[in-house]
Order: structure tokens, then C-alpha cells, then sequence
């Protein structure tokens, strides 16, 4: 498939237009994949470079087999570098290499997230060599010419498939070539070769070549049969060019990433949504249905297998001290431990002698020194910790039989080294539980701990207080003579105390009375054959587990001599414990599979290697099955240095039933231990099957032997009753005997879960009178016996009904070779729940020197295999940076820590892929629309199909009585004349400064005179006629108001408009120009500076300046007074145009008559009870809707003064309105969101020095939020509750609703006193709780507060006089009943008379301002206000007696998502991620190609930046039920808000998609 390259190619125009079609035809549907390429093939084959023939025709069978030579020199060249490799598996990888091939066939193309260049650091890649290409033999085809130079780095990783797909081609055998074998040495090739050419895994192509960046000179050589010729794809600079998944060319550009993920999403989900019903309220998520062709257990019901007999031997001691008291009498100069340096040179040998002295002298200075005589500090029984490091065994050994012999229990811990370790608390928890005060220590370990600047050592996180006593014997007071220890018959008093991390986290501590440790330390001398004086290496940790039982018990049971291989000592070199068992001819070595592991990496023909003397190699975690390939590994090398097969023992063990199988040492070599091929799909429904037809997913399991001496083991079903399980079934291991722990200390209730389980039969009778304790180890006993563990129940995931083990997934990631860019040993995998099921989340660290696209490749590929070989998705992949996940002491990576950090968002990733659209199939299923009611349906009245039909209404102006002057004019120009004649020194308006004085003011008479100046300058300068158009760019304040009414006066028709930003006129200034020119202005009125700022450079550089209109500057007017006032030939002419751009983008100019505007001010008055004597505070922009209306026109109508307050002096002063409203004692007060939310965050801190100030809110009787949107309840709510202390009352703050149809249709001022005291007001505003899920389907459900899915909706104001209300249908336009949500239609005088322009859509329906219903009245004209709510009829009465009728607004249509059939608000959704972590301060979200698109803006440093994407696709999933397509992260700020403070979501969408917002990080979720 040469044809990758297109970019690279000479394509002529009219191919590439054509291709273009192909591509949208492919993308919507119109063509089958297959079409697709046979006619793009078709159209490209002319300008395909020819490739060199390969005969296609040929079998596949006739490979050419790899030679060993080739292979081996394969192996040791990949085999450096690697760490924990206990996952390592060579049929695994073949099979996951396999599954990707075939994966390849089916073309993934995965979008690479973009990354701000800040969050990527590009590293060298000169760290890679690729091994020498002339390896292969000849038959292999290697790469002629000059394949070894480095390419450079702008070709970014070395093509490392290229090779490995070399040996790919060879033979059956030629996965292993390219597997993760580290097997050196040529024998062991040849072996593997003969191995896998008995096996039958067919290899059904090479690898998908991800990384397509061959070096660009490399000439295709002569290939064996049956391979494709390789190809080269030009490599082009990030920007023009990525590739994906498979080397699919796409641009970079976000809009064809997305085509790009809608159309990888277009392919059919794996698992088909089954059919179910949906009631028609409640969205039910879809429940899991049994895969009718699931496998069952079909066997026979298991037997428990006894263990043999435990056969008291006359010698062995009756307790462990009672072993050492002997040896450190009898032979006190025995070795019984010795200690490594970091050299590997014997740092120190113990002998029991010493062992035994020292541990007396420990254990009375415990007893005796600590507190005083009368109330020491410890008693026997007492718990104690001991905290030592794990390079100083013997410390921790006397310490330990310093507690056995005090009959003190100890509790053996981790170094805590910061105080705030990974798991560090929990362990204190723990300590605390158990009641420690006292903690054993070496002096080494004392003086590293963190000491705070006294020198005392600080109280750990969580940790109780303790006593720190350190147990070296210089610091000791000797016993007297006569004090000797109380030595008895081991009984059931608790010996130790052992500490286990749950999968949460949590740790417990597992206690194990006295007679189980002798009964263990015999149980394991008869089941390993121990003798005395046998000398074992010990690699693993002595302080808990195997390492403990054997390096540290049974050992002194039978004066063995331990050899202690401290951790730091095999980071250093790993082939020490080999070294020291041959050194001092071990019979025993206790490993793990790592340490095996890394003696092959390390082991370099060592000439002096001789292991013969082994008869037992312990295998400590021989029970993951992770480990047999580290097993036969390490036996293929070392069988030729004396290894004998049947040495090598796993055994399987748990912190509650200590060792709970081992294999046996025999000497009888022919026999081969037991092995198992299992099917992966019949592991996951628990079944045991052989070896399936796929072939490709298997397990192959050890045996670790068999049963305990003198315990009894079955396996039960692993959740709900303990009940047997069948021959062929997975189940949890259970073990009845008395080397076992006995309980949890302290925590009874679990306890009984674990240690005091009876298994039953299926009949329900319980096997035996003795509980079993489950060993949280899941397996089978399989035949001769044999015990085969398969994985841990805390591993366990159940994903969809099936279980998966964390191990297995750790496993086929890591086949995936991953020696390029992950750390083997660092990898986590982890459930986390979301939308009631499991989801798999991997997480591993990443290597420096990866790149950005090599990583995403191979997390791709990752999700591509894991997919194949276990059927289940990865719901996120994320990659850390090198060395900051969590660690246990041990280097282990601390999985619940890392879990908790990726839940809460401080895991900081480098690069993340999430797959919802993969995993998640238990979405509810997508709705349907019903037909609605139509007008055949019976209306009975006011019903509709047995409802009340949802209508209210104002107060009727006709019939309200007022001595109402301004009524007797048509107009407002008559109004103000009338003012200044009758009232002409009444000051209508005050305007302040950013200092709170006033900076301006307006009398009746002032304004009036002002007004008739700026009409004889629009007659005069101007030569306007009567009815032409006038621009007002003003700042807020008092100019405005006055060339208004001088508008009026010449008879011309004003329009406000925001004047430019002069910091940002690039942006500001293209609006004022839209609008004038939309508004067809003949003239443009505004200030001498903003004159100067129109024409001025950098206005040049943003618009064309040559063409505005006639520009007046009225800060110089003329002295005369006009001729005449202009007066209006009829009330329906136009009064002013109100322009607004409204939140989904739009500019929309409305057309408000006289008699309209007349009418809202009439309104307006009668609702907020304004007379002269009043004064209102207004702190809104006054460009356009009611903010207009309030700063210009009311004052003027009603007499009252009104005390302006431009919002943008708030910026300067936030307590700048509050103080305004406190020091003119204002009872009624508007203001905006933006005024609030400034306020509200501004102030927040300060409510304190402001009532030192004097601010006093106790008059407000009512404070408006003017808004044309839902009502901010979060908002409104903490600005009451956050100045409730300065008097404000909380019922005073109120909303109202309007839109462009009709300025206002709610405001509700509230009386807080008694409505006779206060004459005619309505009831303060109520508050419904609706199901958010019922509203996706267009239905209001109303539910408590609290429950779930609930959202608080407030009632938007009160209706204003004169005001119908009816909801409807926005598609039938039939009316709706009461509670249920449609269109909000209003009728009204108010109403304007039509959009004057709409810029971009002229068509806009004309219906908006004169639809009817579709039945019922018919007569009413409505103006459709495009908002959807509903109206509900509460108990509430108004002041004539009338019912109150709430009116909620929900959202507007405009705005609302259509996802799966479901109708979403934005603002929802916004309110969830919000939530959803601390770092995000706003959010934003709209859809694209019915992808949802979700941007947040983020307050953190830019590393936070990743953490968000899976929070936010949870957060959405889980209380929205959908799936986020695109996660964009960007800085504060970039969320574009108009004046009212409303997100311009539609602007956003723009950007995003021309990319023109400069993300942090974007994510295409999968």
C-alpha cells in the first residue's frame, strides 16, 4: 500500500477533488469501505510508483525457518536494558503480535491528541541504535545499502519494525525472533525453535507497521515468499502532516481529526446493544444479558484435597524460642545470617549465639527500661513496631525474637522516609488500630528518619505518636543475672502480626498466633525437606511473607544459615544471589520471578556458574502465571551451569493463609511439572477450558505443587455463598488448617468474611465442622492434586459480567514491545466504576526519549491487542512521566495510590487515550419521538388530554386604576417635554464614578435642553430626514441618554451600540462596523475621543475607515433651539432599534414602535412602583434589551431617579455598586450575572471591612438580575448568603426574563412585607427540584431535593402587567398542559414588531413575532420567544386572589444539543464538569458532527492539563449519560462572554474548529 504517501505524490487537481468525494462519500455512508478502495485504487493506480514484484501465489506454509545462529544474536542484542519482566511470556507476545496483524487488516485510524508545544518535551532519540540488519541469514532478506545510519531526528523514532518484521517473514517460529525473549545463548534457541514448531499459532501477517518512517534510501530487497514489499512513507513536519494508527495521512487540523474519529466511531461497536424497553420517562441503562453462548462448568462437583499427614518429628522444638534458647546454647558459634554489603562482600555475620544473647537484651530493656516500675510502658501481649530497613536483617531479627521472647507481638513495617509516603497513612492507621506506642528501630534507620528543626522525629500523617526506641546492643542495659525469659509450649496467644494493602488501599494486619507459626515452621521443613546446618539465599523481603517464614523462622526451627540479599545490593547486581549460591553452595534460594529475570538480562557467559549444589529454588510468586516464562527461561540457560528442572519451585502464598501450596523438591527428574494451556474467553466467565480454537488468547498456568502437610484446601465459587466449585471451575481457594493466620486484628466483621468461611455442597451441607480461610488466590486443584493459581481476587475486574485479571492485561500491554517506550516493571492496571460497571484504566510510566508519536502508536496498539486477545476495552490509557507514580518500599508501583490519584485528578499524565466510545455499551438506548397530541385530541375547556392548559397572564393593564400622568402621551418625546415644563429641576439621572461620587446628573429640564441641542446638530450638520437611522456609540452614561431623546426629537430613529474596546480594537471595533452597517445608520453620534479612536490607525488596520457614515462628535454642540420637535404621525412607527448579538452568535436587531415602547415603560412602572420620589441603582450595560430600557427610557416615563453605575467602573471597584446602593438608602436595584459573579468572588473575603465601612444592605426591597437566559441559582444564591451579613435580606434578589421578541416578559420585585402594608405584589419566587433525565425527553418530572438527578430550577420572575404567557409545542405548535416543557409564546403590547436585519440569515422566520397555535385559539398572534420552559400553578395567591403561576425557563432552543435522540442545555452539562475538579474555574461545551465537544478552562499549571480529560468524560458519563467526544483544555479567558455575562458558545465552536484557540491539550476520545 504504497499509496499512503499521496501527499508525497504529483496528483493532478481534478484526482485529488475527485479522492475528496471519495473520502465524504466513505465518511457519511453513501459507499462501503470496499467500494471505497477499489475506486480509489482505481483512480490513483496511474501514479503508484511500481512496487518490485512478490509472487502472491505462493502458500503461506512454505516459510523459511530462522536459524538458530540468526536468532540467538537476535536475543542478546534486544535483551539489555529491560527490568521486571514477570510478565514475560514468548507464545503470549507471538499471540499479540498475531492479533495486531490481523488488527491491521482492519484499518483503526486513531486522531493524535494535539499538545500546546510547552506540554511537549522532544528529546533525542540517538538513545536507540537499531540492531545490526545484517543478522539475519540470508534467506531472511535483509535491508541492503546503507540500513545502519541513524535517521535523523525530524524523522522521529527509527523504524525498529522494519526490522523485526524481517524476522517476522522467516518461519512459524518468527514472532519469537521479534518477542521479548531474553533468553541468550544458542542452545536455548534451538530448544524454543523446536518448542514453537510443535505449537500451532499460525502467524497471519507481520505486525502493523506503525511507525512508518523507514529511512527514506532504503531499497526493498528480494523478500522470501509470501511477504509484501516494504514501503516508505515521506515523514513531514508535525504540522502538515501526522500519521495515525496504521499511516493513514491526516492533516492536523482539528475538523478533519474529528471526520477522522466519526469516522473510526462509525464502525460497528463490538458488543450489539441488546433490546430493551424504556419506559417512557426513565432513561434505564442498559442491563448485561447473559451471552447465551457463554461457557458453563459442565463437571463433576469438586472433593476438598487433604494435604499429608504433618509428621511429628521427636526433635522438633515445642515453640521457636525454645528452638533458639537450644541452638544458642548448644552451638552458639553456628552461622545464622549474614548481611551484604552494596559491594556484595559479607557486611556482618550473626550467630545464634549472638542472636540469642541480643534478643534476651532486647527483650528485657523492652520489658523493663521503657516508663517506669509501676507503669512500664509495654506489657506482654503489648504491640510494638518494628521499623527497620531492608538492607539490615540482622537488627530486625534480634528485635523480632526480642518480642517473641517479651511475649510483646510485633508488627513488622516499611521505613516511613517523608510523611507523605505512598500508603505511609494507612500503615499509621494500622499502628494505631493495634494500639502501638512503641516502635523498634536499628540506629541507622533513626538517623535517617525526617527529623523536624528540635531534632524530634515529626508524628507521621496518620501515624499515632510513638516512642522510638532503638534496639543495637551498645544502647541496652545487660539483664541481671537472674532475670531470664519465660519460655513456654507455643499456645494460642498472637505471635505476629503481619501487615496486607487491600486493593483499596486499606491495610490490615493479619494476626498469626503462636501455635500457627511452630505449626507453619514444621509444615515447610517437611514440605522443603529442611535439615539442620543447610545454608538458603535469601533475595526477598525478611520482613513479611516467604521471606520472613523461610529467612527468618523456619530457619532458626532448624539452625539453618541464611545468606540476606539486600534489594539495593540487586539493583546494583543482579546476578549476586546467583554468585552467593555458588559461593557458599546453597542448598535453597527464595526468589521472585524478577530476580531470575534479571540474572538473565545481566548473565554474560559467567564462566564460574555451578548451581548444582541447589535442591530447591523457591519461587515466591511462582503462583502469578505470569511467571513460567521466567521459570523456563531461566532453566534453558542455566541447565548447562547444573540447574536441574526439577529444583525450580513456585509455591503459592497469602497474608492470610500463609504458604498455601509449594512444589515439592524431587529427585526424580523424569517427571515434568504440571502445565495447563487455558482458554483466556473461559477464563473470564470462570470456566476452565483447554487450550480454545482461538488460539491466540491462551494462559498457560504451573503448577505450585501441592497442598500443605496437615491442610485441607478446596476452591469455592468467588462471590455469594461459599458453595463448592465444579472440576472445571475458577473459584477462590480456601485452606482449613492451623498454620494459618486467625483473623484481622480488630476489625471482626471482616474477619468473619475470611477466616470463618464453611464451603457448602451444592445440597447446601457444609463440608466440614472446621472453617476454611480464603486465601484471595482464584484457581483449580487439578489432577495428581496438583494446586494451579490463575491469578488474586484483588486483581479481579469485572467488566460487562466477565472477570478479567489486572495481571493478565499487565501482560499483553507489555507484549506489545514495549522496550521503547514504557518501563516494564511500572506499569498499573486498575477498575475504576463509572455508569455502574467496571472500566479498565492502565497506567504506566514512559521513557524519556519516546516521542510524543511513537507513545500515542503504541497506546494504540495496546488498546488494538488487548481488545483481540481478552475481548474487552481499555477505558483510559494513561503514560506518566519517568519515576512519578507511586512506589511501595519495595519498587513496586503502589496501585491504589496511583488509583487515587487518577480519581482525583493528580496523577498529571503526559499523554492520555480514553476509549468510551468503545467500552461504554450500557448507555440507555437512544429516544425515539412520539408523535404529540394533535388537534384531533378532545379540548375540553382549558384541558389538553386531561391537563390544564399551561397559560398565565400579567395583571390587565385596563383594568388598573392609577393616576398614571405619562398615560396621556404617545410618546416619549411628549413625556420628557411634559417633565420639563411641570418638574423641571427633578433630577432624573445621576451618574457615578469609579469612586462612587457623582461624576454627572440630569435634570427634567437639563435633559430636555440637551436634546433639543442634539437635534438641531442632526438637522443642521447632519441634513437628516425624518425616520433616518442614527448610530449612538457612546460610553455608559448621561451623553447617551441625551442624543437619544435628540433623536427623538429630530425624528430620527436611534440605535445603541457598544462603542470599541480602545485595548482591543482588532476585536470590538468589526462589530460597531457590522452594526452600523447592518442598521443602515446614515449617521454615527459619539464622544470627540471615540471620534478620534474611529479614525485612527489602528482603527485603519481593522476596518476599512473610508467607509463609515457622517460621524458627529456632540461634545460640541450647537447654541440653538430647533424650529420645531419632531412629533410621530402614528404610534406604530419606529420608536429605536435594539441590535444585540445573541449567545449562539447571532446579530438581531428588533424593531421597538412607539406604542411598544410606551407600553413597557407603563408596564415596567406598574410592576416596580416607580414615582418621582423613588430612586433606583443601575448597574447594567445599556446597549441593548432591558438594560436599555432601564438606563434610557423609565426614568424619563416614570419620573423617578435613577442612579447609574457603568459596570466597567466594578472592574476598578468592585464594592463600587453595593456602597452606591447602601449610601443612597436604594430599595430597588438592577444589575446583571457579570455584576453579581464580580461581586460575589471580588468581595468574598472582604463582607468583614465593608460593615466597617458602613455598607448597609437592610433597605434593598428587591435586587433584579437582568437576563435573557435560566435563572444562576448557584449564583444567586451565594450572593445572598454571602451579604446576609450586611443586612441584605435573602428573598430580596430576583430574576427576570426577556428575550429579543419581547424586551421583558418577567420581573418580579419582591415585597417583603405584608401585602396589605405594601399594597398590590406578588409572592416571593419558588424553587422546583425537576429530573434532569425526564427534561431530556422534553418532560418536566418534579422530585425532591437531593434525590438524584435532580436540578434546581427558579421561578424567572413575575409576570409584567399586560403580559400573556402560553407554552407550546415548538414543532406541532399545538399548547401544552401545565408541567410540561415546550416553547415559552408571548403576547403583549411590549412585544417588538419584527428583526429589523438578521446578518447572515436573512430568512429568520417571519413566525417568530406572529405565529398561531396549530388548534385551540387560533386567533392570538404570539411571538415565539425561542426559550423552552414551562409554567406550573403553585399554591401561592396573588394580590387579587388569583392563583401565581410560575414561569421557569429552562433553556434556549437555539442553544439545546440534540444527542441520541435526547435534548441536552449546555448548561447542564457545564455545571457537571465544573464539579468535576478544582483546577477547572469555567466550562463550555457544543457539539460537532453529533460528536459533543467539551472545553475547560483551567486555573493550574499546564500539567494539570491531562488530568481533566478522564474526570470530565466521567463526570459527563455518569450524571448525563453520554459519551464526550473531543476534551479541549485551555487557558483562563478563552471562553468568549458577551456583556450579560453569557458564554458565546458558538464563537468558541468556531475557533475550535479554525483553530484559532492555541489549546493546552485536546483529546479525542475513542
Amino acid at each position: 500500500m504504497a499509496d499512503r504517501s499521496l501527499e508525497g505524490m504529483a496528483l493532478p487537481l481534478e484526482v485529488r477533488a475527485r479522492l475528496a468525494e471519495l473520502e465524504l462519500e466513505l465518511s457519511e455512508g453513501d459507499i462501503t469501505q470496499k467500494g471505497y478502495e477499489k475506486k480509489r485504487s482505481k483512480l490513483i493506480g496511474a501514479y503508484l510508483p511500481q512496487p518490485p514484484r512478490v509472487d502472491q501465489a505462493l502458500p503461506q506454509e512454505r516459510r523459511a525457518p530462522v536459524t538458530p545462529s540468526s536468532s540467538s544474536r537476535y536475543h542478546r542484542r534486544r535483551s539489555s536494558g529491560s527490568r521486571d519482566e514477570r510478565y514475560r511470556s514468548d507464545v503470549h507476545t507471538e499471540a499479540v503480535q498475531a492479533a495486531l496483524a490481523k488488527h491491521k487488516e482492519r484499518k483503526m485510524a486513531v486522531p493524535m491528541p494535539s499538545k500546546r508545544r510547552s506540554l511537549v518535551v522532544q528529546t533525542s532519540m540517538d538513545a536507540y541504535t537499531p540492531p545490526d540488519t545484517s543478522s539475519g541469514s540470508d534467506d531472511e532478506g535483509s535491508v541492503q545499502g546503507d540500513s545502519q545510519g541513524t535517521p535523523t531526528s525530524s524523522q522521529g523514532s527509527i523504524n525498529m519494525e522494519h526490522w523485526i518484521s524481517q524476522a517476522m517473514h522467516g518461519s512459524t517460529t518468527s514472532t519469537t525472533s521479534s518477542s521479548s525473549t531474553q533468553s541468550g545463548g544458542s542452545g536455548a534457541a534451538h530448544r524454543l525453535a523446536d518448542v514453537l514448531a510443535q505449537t500451532h499459532i499460525e502467524n497471519h501477517s507481520a505486525p502493523p507497521d506503525v511507525t512508518t518512517y523507514a529511512p527514506e534510501h532504503a531499497v526493498p530487497a528480494e523478500r522470501p515468499q509470501g511477504s509484501t514489499a516494504s514501503r516508505t512513507a515521506p515523514k513531514y513536519g508535525n504540522a502538515e502532516l501526522m500519521e495515525t494508527g496504521d499511516g493513514v495521512p491526516v492533516s492536523s487540523r482539528v475538523s478533519a481529526k474529528i471526520q477522522q474519529l466519526v469516522n473510526t466511531l462509525k464502525r460497528p461497536k463490538r458488543p450489539p446493544l441488546r433490546e430493551f424497553f424504556v419506559d417512557d420517562f426513565e432513561e434505564l441503562l442498559e442491563v448485561q444479558q447473559p451471552d447465551p453462548n457463554q461457557p458453563k462448568p459442565e463437571g463433576a462437583q469438586m472433593l476438598a484435597m487433604r494435604g499429608e499427614q504433618l509428621g511429628v518429628v521427636t526433635n522438633w522444638p515445642p515453640s521457636l524460642e525454645a528452638a533458639l534458647q537450644r541452638w544458642g546454647t548448644i552451638s552458639p558459634k553456628a552461622p545464622c545470617l549474614t548481611t551484604m554489603d552494596t559491594n556484595g562482600k559479607p557486611l556482618y555475620i550473626l550467630t545464634y549465639g549472638k542472636l540469642w544473647t541480643r534478643s534476651m537484651k532486647v527483650a528485657y530493656n523492652i520489658l523493663h527500661k521503657l516508663g517506669t516500675k509501676q507503669e512500664p510502658m509495654v506489657r506482654p501481649g503489648d504491640r510494638v513496631a518494628l521499623v527497620f530497613p531492608n538492607n539490615d536483617p540482622a537488627a530486625f531479627m534480634v528485635a523480632f525474637y526480642g518480642c517473641l521472647l517479651a511475649e510483646v507481638v510485633p508488627v513488622p513495617i516499611e521505613v516511613p522516609l517523608t510523611r507523605k509516603d505512598a500508603g505511609s497513612q494507612q500503615i499509621g492507621f494500622l499502628l494505631g488500630s493495634c494500639g502501638v506506642t512503641v516502635a523498634l528501630t536499628s540506629d541507622a534507620c533513626h538517623k535517617g528518619l525526617p527529623k523536624s528543626p528540635t531534632g524530634e522525629i515529626p508524628q507521621f500523617k496518620g501515624w499515632p505518636k510513638l516512642l522510638w526506641f532503638v534496639t543495637e546492643s551498645k544502647h541496652l542495659s545487660k539483664p541481671p543475672r537472674d532475670w531470664f525469659p519465660h519460655i513456654k509450649d507455643a499456645n494460642n496467644d498472637t505471635a505476629y502480626i503481619e501487615y496486607k494493602t487491600c486493593k483499596d488501599g486499606s491495610v490490615l494486619g493479619v494476626t498469626v498466633t503462636r501455635i500457627a507459626l511452630l505449626t507453619h515452621c514444621q509444615a515447610l521443613t517437611q514440605a522443603c525437606g529442611y535439615t539442620e546446618a543447610e545454608t538458603i539465599v535469601n533475595v526477598l523481603d525478611f520482613k513479611k511473607d516467604v521471606g520472613l517464614w523461610h529467612g527468618i523462622l523456619t530457619s532458626v526451627m532448624n539452625m539453618m544459615h541464611v545468606i540476606s540479599i539486600p534489594y539495593s545490593l540487586m539493583k546494583v547486581n543482579p546476578l549476586s544471589w546467583i554468585q552467593k549460591v555458588c559461593q557458599y553452595k546453597a542448598k535453597v534460594a527464595c526468589v521472585k520471578s524478577r530476580d531470575m529475570h534479571w540474572a538473565l538480562v545481566a548473565h554474560r557467559d559467567q564462566r564460574d556458574v555451578n548451581l548444582s549444589s541447589l535442591r530447591m529454588l523457591i519461587v515466591a510468586d511462582g503462583a502469578n502465571p505470569w511467571s513460567i516464562s521466567s521459570c523456563d527461561a531461566f532453566l534453558n540457560v542455566f541447565q548447562s551451569k547444573g540447574l536441574r528442572q526439577e529444583v525450580i519451585c513456585p509455591c503459592a502464598s497469602s497474608p492470610e493463609a500463609l504458604t498455601v501450596a509449594i512444589r515439592r523438591p524431587t529427585d526424580d527428574s523424569n517427571q515434568p511439572p504440571g502445565r495447563g494451556v487455558l482458554s483466556m474467553h473461559g477464563l473470564t466467565y470462570g470456566v476452565i477450558r483447554v487450550d480454545s480454537e482461538e488460539k491466540l488468547s491462551v494462559l498457560t498456568v504451573q503448577d505450585v505443587g501441592l497442598v500443605m502437610p496437615g491442610a485441607i484446601m478446596c476452591s469455592v465459587k468467588p462471590d455469594g455463598v461459599p458453595q463448592l466449585c465444579r472440576t472445571d471451575e475458577i473459584g477462590e481457594l480456601c485452606v482449613c488448617a492451623v498454620a494459618t493466620g486467625t483473623s484481622y486484628y480488630g476489625l471482626s466483621g471482616m474477619t468473619k468474611n475470611t477466616f470463618e468461611v464453611f464451603p457448602m455442597t451444592s445440597s447446601g451441607a457444609p463440608i466440614s465442622e472446621y472453617p476454611f480461610i480464603r486465601t484471595g488466590l482464584l484457581g483449580f486443584v487439578g489432577p495428581g492434586g496438583l494446586v494451579f493459581v490463575v491469578g488474586k481476587m484483588d486483581g479481579l475486574m469485572v467488566v460487562g459480567g466477565r472477570r478479567h485479571n489486572a495481571d493478565d492485561i499487565v501482560a499483553t500491554a507489555l507484549a506489545v514491545e514495549p522496550m521503547k517506550f514504557v518501563y516494564r516493571g511500572r506499569i498499573a492496571v486498575f477498575s475504576v466504576t463509572v455508569l455502574h460497571d467496571d472500566r479498565i484504566v492502565i497506567v504506566a510510566e514512559q521513557r524519556p526519549d519516546s516521542t510524543e508519536e511513537d507513545s500515542f502508536q503504541w497506546m494504540s496498539r495496546v488498546l488494538q491487542a488487548i481488545d483481540s486477545i481478552h475481548q474487552v476495552g481499555v477505558y483510559c490509557l494513561a503514560l506518566v512521566p519517568a519515576n512519578t507514580l507511586p512506589k511501595t518500599p519495595l519498587g513496586g508501583i503502589h496501585l491504589s495510590e496511583t488509583k487515587q490519584l487518577f480519581l482525583e485528578g493528580s496523577l498529571h499524565p503526559c499523554n492520555v487515550l480514553m476509549c468510551p466510545h468503545t467500552c461504554v455499551t450500557n448507555l440507555p438506548k437512544p429516544r425515539q419521538k412520539q408523535p404529540e397530541i394533535g388537534p384531533a385530541s378532545v379540548m375540553v375547556g382549558n384541558l389538553v388530554s386531561g391537563k390544564r392548559i399551561a397559560q398565565a397572564s400579567g395583571r390587565d393593564l385596563g383594568q388598573i386604576e392609577d393616576n398614571d400622568q405619562a398615560r396621556k402621551f404617545l410618546f416619549l418625546s411628549e413625556v420628557l417635554q411634559w417633565r420639563a415644563q411641570t418638574t423641571p429641576d427633578h433630577v432624573l439621572y445621576t451618574l457615578l464614578n469609579c469612586r462612587g461620587t457623582i461624576a454627572n446628573s440630569l435634570t427634567c429640564v437639563q435633559l430636555h435642553k440637551r436634546a433639543e441641542k442634539i437635534a438641531v446638530m442632526l438637522a443642521e450638520r447632519g441634513h437628516l430626514q425624518d425616520g433616518d437611522h442614527v448610530a449612538l456609540v457612546y460610553p455608559p452614561g448621561i451623553d447617551l441618554i441625551a442624543a437619544f431623546y435628540g433623536c427623538l426629537y429630530a425624528g430620527c430613529v436611534p440605535i445603541t451600540v457598544r462603542p470599541p474596546h480602545p485595548q482591543n480594537i482588532a476585536t470590538t471595533l468589526p462589530t460597531v462596523k457590522m452594526i452600523v452597517e447592518v442598521s443602515r445608520s446614515a449617521c454615527l453620534m459619539t464622544t470627540q475621543l471615540i471620534c478620534k479612536l474611529l479614525r485612527s490607525r489602528e482603527a485603519a488596520a481593522a476596518v476599512d475607515v473610508r467607509t463609515w457614515p457622517l460621524i458627529l462628535d456632540t461634545d460640541d454642540l450647537p447654541k440653538k433651539r430647533p424650529a420645531q420637535i419632531c412629533k410621530p404621525s402614528n404610534p406604530d412607527t419606529l420608536a429605536y432599534l435594539d441590535f444585540s448579538v445573541s449567545t449562539t452568535g447571532m446579530l438581531a436587531g428588533v424593531k421597538m414602535s412607539h406604542a411598544a415602547t410606551s407600553a413597557f415603560c407603563r408596564s415596567i412602572k406598574l410592576q416596580c412602583e416607580l414615582y418621582p420620589s423613588r430612586e433606583v441603582a443601575i448597574c447594567l450595560d445599556p446597549y441593548c434589551g432591558l438594560g436599555f430600557v432601564l438606563w434610557c427610557l423609565c426614568s424619563v416615563y416614570s419620573g423617578h431617579q435613577s442612579i447609574l453605575i457603568p459596570p466597567s467602573e466594578l472592574e476598578t471597584n468592585p464594592a463600587l455598586w453595593l456602597l452606591a446602593v447602601s449610601q443612597y438608602k436604594v430599595r430597588d436595584t438592577f444589575c446583571s450575572y457579570s455584576v453579581m459573579e464580580l461581586c460575589t468572588k471580588g468581595l468574598g473575603s472582604q463582607t468583614e471591612s465593608l460593615k466597617a465601612r458602613g455598607l448597609d444592605l437592610s433597605r434593598v426591597r428587591t435586587c433584579v438580575v437582568v437576563a435573557e437566559e435560566r435563572p444562576r441559582i448557584a449564583l444567586t444564591q451565594s450572593f445572598s448568603k454571602l451579604f446576609k451579613d450586611l443586612g441584605l435580606h435573602p428573598r430580596a434578589v430576583s430574576t427576570s426574563f426577556g428575550c429579543r421578541v419581547n424586551l421583558a416578559i418577567c420581573l418580579q420585585p419582591h415585597r417583603l412585607w405584608t401585602l396589605a402594608e405594601q399594597g398590590t405584589s406578588g409572592p416571593d419566587p419558588t424553587t422546583v427540584y425537576v429530573d434532569m433525565r425526564a427534561l431530556r425527553h422534553d418532560r418536566v418530572r418534579l422530585v425532591e431535593r437531593g434525590s438524584p438527578h435532580s436540578l434546581p430550577l427558579m421561578e424567572s420572575g413575575k409576570i409584567l402587567p399586560g403580559v400573556r404567557i402560553i407554552i407550546a409545542n415548538p414543532e406541532t405548535k399545538g399548547p401544552l398542559g401545565d408541567s410540561h416543557l415546550g416553547e415559552i409564546w408571548v403576547h403583549s403590547a411590549h412585544n417588538a414588531s419584527g428583526y429589523f436585519t438578521i446578518y447572515g440569515d436573512e430568512s429568520l422566520q417571519s413566525d417568530h413575532f406572529s405565529s398561531r397555535l396549530s388548534f385551540g385559539d387560533t386567533q392570538t398572534i404570539w411571538a415565539r420567544t425561542g426559550y423552552l420552559g414551562f409554567l406550573r400553578r403553585t399554591e401561592l395567591t396573588d394580590a387579587n386572589g388569583e392563583r401565581h403561576d410560575a414561569l421557569y425557563v429552562v433553556g434556549a432552543l437555539d442553544e439545546a444539543m440534540e444527542l441520541r435522540g435526547m435534548r441536552y442545555h449546555p448548561i447542564d452539562i457545564e455545571t457537571s464538569v465544573i464539579r468535576a475538579h478544582k483546577s477547572v474555574t469555567e466550562c463550555a461545551v457544543f457539539t460537532w458532527t453529533n460528536l459533543l465537544v467539551v472545553v475547560v478552562e483551567l486555573d493550574g499549571s499546564e500539567q494539570e492539563a491531562l488530568d481533566l480529560v478522564p474526570l470530565v468524560t466521567n463526570v459527563v458519563l455518569e450524571e448525563h449519560y453520554l459519551i464526550v467526544g473531543v476534551v479541549v483544555v485551555v487557558d483562563i479567558g478563552v471562553i468568549p462572554i458577551n456583556s450579560r455575562g453569557e458564554k458565546q458558545r458558538m464563537h468558541l465552536r468556531d475557533g475550535f474548529l479554525a483553530d484559532q484557540l492555541d489549546p493546552i491539550y485536546v483529546a479525542y476520545n475513542m
